[in-house]
């Protein structure tokens, strides 16, 4: 194996590559990324059985080859190189790197006790690889990360045919954004449940190609695998994922068809007055918000400890005043993840979910995305 490849085009490959490796292998092979030389240039793959990562990259390719070096000990190297052509060759069992003075040689991984990595689904459909990322980063901040709950630590994935919604909750809130995709199927009907973490690197990773593909594996072989394809030109890549098992909750039930009160606040006073009253709160202490035709007060900590409120104005419907509490740092999570000027609590009691939404005069989107928070009860 021998080959010359772009020392910033080495450096983002095995980066990206890298952060898959597992923290604790069950076998020390999993610990490589294997490279695959070929005369239509080097392949970097990673792989632990659940999620495989592989991108290809242009190489000048003097000798095909495949090999597998230590991971993490490559991705270290190749951030550190100068800005000049990297190039590589196997020499017996090590692996030799220079790059401008820079020499290093790298023990090799018995690249025979590597596992195959899965084929890729049949292809399901293809979206805008922006409006990918933004919606999963909507959602995914709603994921559970309590291991002993896996169900809640996905993301799930809905295809009515030209609709693709993307589901969270950790039972304490609950993000749904609905957008439109291009299926290979017209009619199409499908559910996956998606590692939230995956997806969620996955879809930042794709962002440099103009769409990303999905494929979705059904029918008797390769159940329960998901694969994603994208990035720019040169520089493809793709990721499969396991899906997780599980019944996810009937999060439909939990969204009100109605409200008996709304507000609207301006959002970027409202984070900031958010901010400014939780630095009084104790830790996992709530933020009160107090609702009337007077506009809002947020007020937070106790008669003996420091205090703080603030005032802001807000447009209010509803027959009476409403006094509500959140955990500060979901809240936040919520007014970021709307991503409108103007946010819209709508509320059906102050014991009851309160759900917000964007407005923005002439954008569509908005209304696909609605982040449900359930409240802290006050006591008194």
């Amino acid at each position: 194996m021998e080959l010359r490849v772009e020392r910033d085009a080495l450096a983002d490959a095995v980066v990206w590559t890298a952060r898959s490796l597992p923290a604790r292998p069950p076998m020390q092979v999993l610990l490589g990324l294997l490279l695959d030389v070929s005369d239509s240039g080097l392949a970097v793959s990673a792989f632990d059985y659940e999620v495989s990562s592989r991108i290809e990259l242009p190489a000048t390719v003097a000798e095909a080859g495949r090999v597998l070096v230590p991971g993490r000990l490559l991705a270290d190297i190749v951030r550190s190189l100068p800005a000049q052509p990297v190039d590589l060759r196997l020499e017996g069992a090590r692996v030799v790197l220079t790059c401008g003075a820079a020499r290093f040689t790298l023990p090799t991984l018995p690249v025979e006790d590597y596992p195959a990595l899965p084929d890729m689904p049949t292809t399901t459909g293809a979206l805008a690889s922006d409006a990918f990322a933004a919606a999963v980063g909507q959602v995914a901040i709603a994921a559970g990360r309590d291991d002993t709950l896996p169900v809640l630590t996905g993301v799930r994935v809905e295809i009515e045919g030209e609709n693709l919604t993307l589901a969270a909750t950790d039972r304490y809130r609950l993000a749904v954004r609905t957008l439109t995709w291009r299926p290979e199927e017209p009619g199409l009907s499908a559910t996956a449940l998606v590692p939230a973490r995956t997806l969620a690197e996955t879809a930042k990773a794709l962002t440099g190609g103009a769409e990303v593909t999905m494929a979705l594996a059904t029918g008797t072989s390769g159940d329960g695998m998901i694969g994603f394809e994208g990035g720019p030109a040169g520089s493809l890549r793709r990721t499969t994922s396991r899906l997780l098992e599980g019944e996810f909750p009937k999060y439909r039930s939990l969204l009100p068809s109605e409200s008996s009160a709304t507000a609207e606040v301006p959002t970027l006073q409202l984070v900031e007055a958010v901010k400014r009253v939780a630095l009084v709160a104790a830790r996992n202490a709530p933020v009160r918000l107090g609702f009337s035709a007077d506009g809002l007060v947020l007020e937070a900590g106790g008669a003996d400890d420091a205090q703080a409120s603030e005032r802001l104005e807000c447009g209010w419907e509803g027959t009476e005043a409403l006094q509500i509490a959140f955990n500060p740092a979901y809240l936040l999570d919520g007014l970021a993840a709307v991503d409108s000027d103007v946010t819209t609590l709508s509320f059906t009691g102050p014991t009851r979910p309160a759900v917000l939404t964007g407005k923005r005069d002439g954008d569509a989107a908005l209304a696909d995305y609605r982040y449900l928070l359930m409240p802290v009860r006050l006591s008194g």
